[in-house]
């Protein structure tokens, strides 16, 4: 089977730049698209296209296609585009970039959301229990919140990431390592697991290195972890919507309230980039403004 252009550069993005499998099956979903228009409008592949055809691309994305795409995946799909673009014009397959002009729309900017205290409490203990699934459930969460850790980074640990006692290893985007403290509750929920659930639930499968195991033995799987959030988040009666990624929100906006150091928290999270995180700071900052226009007496 001939390879394409396309081929070559997924190649190059999960071989020569270390990206994910699954950051790599994003780039190639955005592409199916790509190449789904290019071909619906009779232009042979991303040689032949030229910058009005990436213009006409654009309006497809928002106002053509069925459903059209909100900005944030119009903005991520002509992210995958111009990257794919450059790569054909460094690589020579091209005479020159056509989409170096290519701007994506501008993205509001959104405010992660973080819950309460009391609220990651609550989701802790309903998931709770005996069973060894509850047992995993319990140190999954526990160690979301205790290390800011992506649901990706959790389901990839394995047991020997766990360096000691007291830190946890996490890959990151691109493989960046990074060295976590683990706290006390988090500790004492992932010994509990591993002493009274893991064995149970690898008995079920052959003998992998994973740190958290599903219901057959294998490495859980990241729906397993988002629908083990989701059912403790139903059992405590959550108003708000809580994903995985919630807890990571949680976890940067509790230690910046807690008075951590933006940047030790840049470094906890993984960030490449100290922006990336100071948008936390927005949110504690509007925190403020409502605690004080709520509690002053002179404030409204």
């Amino acid at each position: 089977m001939t390879r394409t252009p396309v081929d070559d550069y997924l190649r190059h993005l999960a071989v020569e730049r270390g990206l994910a499998q699954n950051t790599v099956s994003s780039y190639r979903r955005d592409l199916v698209i790509y190449a789904d228009w290019l071909s619906s409008n009779g232009i042979g592949g991303p040689a032949a296209v030229t910058e009005q055809d990436l213009g006409d691309f654009v309006r497809f994305l928002g106002a053509e296609r069925v459903p059209p795409l909100a900005t944030s995946s119009i903005a991520r799909v002509l992210s995958t585009v111009r990257g794919l673009h450059r790569f054909l014009a460094d690589e020579g397959l091209v005479p020159a970039d056509v989409s170096r002009e290519l701007r994506p729309p501008k993205l509001p900017m959104r405010l992660p959301k973080a819950i309460p205290v009391d609220d990651v409490e609550a989701l802790i203990t309903a998931a709770g229990g005996d069973e060894p699934t509850d047992l995993r459930d319990t140190a999954l969460l526990e160690l979301l919140y205790a290390t800011g850790a992506r649901v990706s980074e959790a389901v990839s640990l394995n047991v020997d990431d766990l360096v000691d006692q007291e830190v946890v290893r996490l890959f990151g985007k691109g493989g960046k390592q990074r060295i976590v403290p683990l706290g006390s509750y988090a500790r004492r929920a992932v010994d509990a697991y591993l002493v009274r659930a893991r064995p149970l639930l690898s008995a079920r499968g052959i003998a992998t290195p994973a740190l958290f195991l599903g219901v057959r033995g294998k490495r859980l799987s990241r729906q397993a972890a988002w629908e083990a959030i989701r059912d403790a988040a139903e059992t405590a009666g959550l108003a708000t919507s809580v994903s995985p990624h919630t807890l990571r929100h949680s976890f940067a906006t509790h230690l910046l309230e807690g008075g951590a150091d933006v940047r030790v928290v840049q470094e906890l999270l993984g960030h490449s980039s100290v922006a990336t995180t100071q948008i936390y700071t927005l949110v504690t900052a509007d925190t403020l403004r409502e605690m004080y226009t709520a509690a002053h007496p002179r404030a409204r």
